[in-house]
């Protein structure tokens, strides 16, 4: 049982943990800012903002700049963030291999390095990703300042306050603690999230959604996932599991999906079913400038943007099937945008006209009016995506807490 002090002690820390994170948030999204906006717009008091920021200069976190224009009185001096002198490790673990990239606090690239991991098993698997992780940060050393957190990603199902992964395509995974082992062979605060819901948000902090607080990225790889923001924030059930956009039943006498269902979006819209239907019609006489011998997803999309009627057959047909399945997401979460990410992306010109003919027709007037469908701005491919996780902590003052305390 907590006795009413120990409550009151938590209720002081968060407390302080908000007003600081308000304030930090205010100097990294609207910076140069002056103390007394930051008071206005936080309406906080004066004091607590001249405290707050006191803190957050000797900790090295943010820092006085040239002062701005005088309006007649003493003039104001304006604060940034410094994000030079921190950094932070992301992970993007893939079926078989993980990028590991090293980012300042303003989500700049300052090394990155693919390792190969085959491994199948849950114990093979953190033992070669935690000496691959303690490999990279060695070799890295000469860029690192202050390291503060290391973030992974992966395809699966991920406990969102945890970090317990609880399933994984490829491998076998019991309540897989990543976080906790990360955390003890580091001595460093720990994240890990699921792929695509974390590309989705470093969409909205660095990417096509900064405009937005509302939207749906869509991307298509190995399968067909989604991620969708709602206010600003990663929306997830109670169990961490939503946006299983590749499992909706777009053609119901369809292929069997590796789920056990029939005609699941995933069939249809992923890189191998569109590999393999490009080759289906190729060994069944259509013509296109394709061979049996080059026909990824890569030439695909190439001979798309150059007119091919075969790819343009292929490429609109997978457009239609994800708008169907687009149309559905946007009725029941009404987003300002839909962000389309995966290598298929790169003949939008004849895939976006397809998913948008499927919204113009089957979503309600009100939900599709200025409603844009556009290309990610990021590389899919990437650790954006768990470098988010950081930028998430730091702006909601977990992560800033602890560099404050520490």
């Amino acid at each position: 049982m907590t006795t009413g002090g120990q409550a009151q002690i938590g209720n002081v820390d968060l407390v302080k943990q908000l007003n600081s994170a308000a304030v930090y948030r205010l100097i990294d999204q609207q910076g140069p800012i002056s103390r007394i906006q930051i008071a206005e717009q936080s309406q906080l008091a004066p004091a607590s903002v001249t405290k707050i920021t006191r803190q957050l200069i000797e900790r090295g976190l943010i820092k006085e700049v040239d002062q701005q224009a005088s309006t007649g009185g003493r003039r104001a001096i304006s604060i940034i963030t410094e994000t030079r002198n921190f950094q932070a490790i992301g992970v993007r673990l893939g079926r078989h291999d993980a990028t590991i990239t090293l980012f300042d606090l303003s989500a700049k690239t300052l090394a990155e390095e693919h390792y190969p991991l085959p491994e199948r098993t849950q114990e093979t698997l953190e033992h070669a990703l935690l000496k691959a992780i303690a490999s990279f940060i060695e070799q890295s050393q000469r860029k690192i300042r202050e390291l503060i957190a290391i973030s992974v990603i992966l395809p699966g199902l991920v406990e969102p306050d945890t970090g317990v992964i609880r399933y994984m395509p490829h491998i076998q995974v019991n309540n897989w603690s990543l976080v906790e082992s990360l955390e003890k062979r580091f001595n460093l605060t720990c994240f890990v999230g699921h792929d695509i819901r974390s590309l989705a948000l470093a969409e909205h902090y660095f990417g096509a959604t900064q405009d937005c607080e509302d939207s749906i990225l869509v991307r298509v790889h190995r399968g067909t996932g989604a991620g969708i923001l709602s206010s600003g924030r990663i929306f997830i059930g109670r169990n961490g599991n939503v946006g299983e956009i590749g499992h909706i039943q777009v053609d119901p006498l369809g292929e069997r999906c590796h789920c056990g269902n029939f005609g699941c979006l995933e069939t249809i819209a992923a890189n191998a079913a569109i590999e393999g239907r490009v080759r289906h019609l190729l060994e069944n006489g259509y013509n296109s400038r394709l061979t049996l011998e080059d026909c990824d997803i890569v030439a695909i999309c190439k001979a798309a943007n150059k007119g091919d009627s075969l790819a343009c057959e292929v490429i609109e047909h997978v457009g239609r099937h994800l708008g169907k399945a687009i149309s559905i997401a946007i009725n029941l979460f009404n987003p300002q945008k839909v962000v389309i990410a995966g290598e298929i992306i790169e003949a939008e010109k004849v895939l976006l006209p397809a998913i948008e003919g499927c919204i113009n027709t089957q979503v309600l007037k009100a939900f599709r009016k200025n409603l844009p469908v556009v290309r990610s701005r990021l590389d899919d491919r990437s650790a954006i995506g768990a470098f988010a996780l950081v930028k998430r902590a730091m702006l909601n003052g977990t992560l800033l807490q602890r560099l404050l305390e520490s």
